[in-house]
């Protein structure tokens, strides 16, 4: 039962925010009694805790799967970005992480802390692979280049409110990324890319 709380309440704070469920709505929802919660969650906070902490795991297993399809570097950054569209694809205008930071932030620093090594590495293989596969330059010092992106992106999620504008903005910097590494082979597929992206929007 435990299991199932969680995975309702994960499913409820990405879809409607982590601020305006209450217990209240997850009971309802599960069509469970409060108390049933309660015996496993002694407030609201460690029940965000724990579902955090399961999207946090669900995330990388998905980044994983995409990893194990071998695309090429660059297209390999587009369906990471498509998966993550799709995962927190909220009703709501407000960015999961930014509702998170506002509203409980002793939280959101733990989900940082979890963060930084696990994209760091995923930025570092991605790098070293686009080398390997001679879309993005030889010469890169690829420690810089994952903090600037490191850096670029959390930057977006933590001061942008609206959803739709840190997904715009997410989309300007991954190409702002990768046209900084990319050869001449690397500018292709990035077109390649985003043409097929404009396609899908447009349709």
């Amino acid at each position: 039962m435990k299991e199932k709380i969680i995975s309702k309440a994960s499913e409820m704070f990405l879809k409607l925010g982590f601020k305006s469920i209450t217990m209240d709505d997850i009971a309802g929802e599960m069509c469970i009694s409060k108390k049933t919660i309660y015996k496993y969650f002694c407030n609201k906070e460690v029940l965000i805790q724990e579902s955090t902490e399961l999207v946090h795991k669900q995330v990388h297993e998905l980044i994983d799967s995409v990893v194990a399809k071998n695309y090429n570097a660059i297209q390999e950054n587009f369906e990471i970005r498509k998966m993550f569209g799709e995962l927190f694809n909220s009703s709501l205008d407000n960015s999961p992480i930014y509702q998170l930071k506002k509203h409980y932030p002793e939280i959101y620093q733990r989900v940082l802390e979890q963060e930084v090594n696990q994209c760091e590495h995923c930025f570092r293989q991605n790098i070293t692979k686009g080398i390997q596969e001679g879309l993005y330059r030889n010469d890169l010092d690829v420690e810089t280049y994952v903090k600037f992106y490191y850096i670029l992106i959390f930057h977006i999620n933590e001061n942008t409110s609206s959803e739709r504008e840190a997904k715009r903005i997410e989309l300007e910097a991954l190409e702002y990324h990768t046209r900084a590494m990319a050869t001449e082979k690397g500018i292709t597929e990035l077109n390649k890319q985003l043409s097929n992206l404009n396609i899908i929007n447009n349709q």
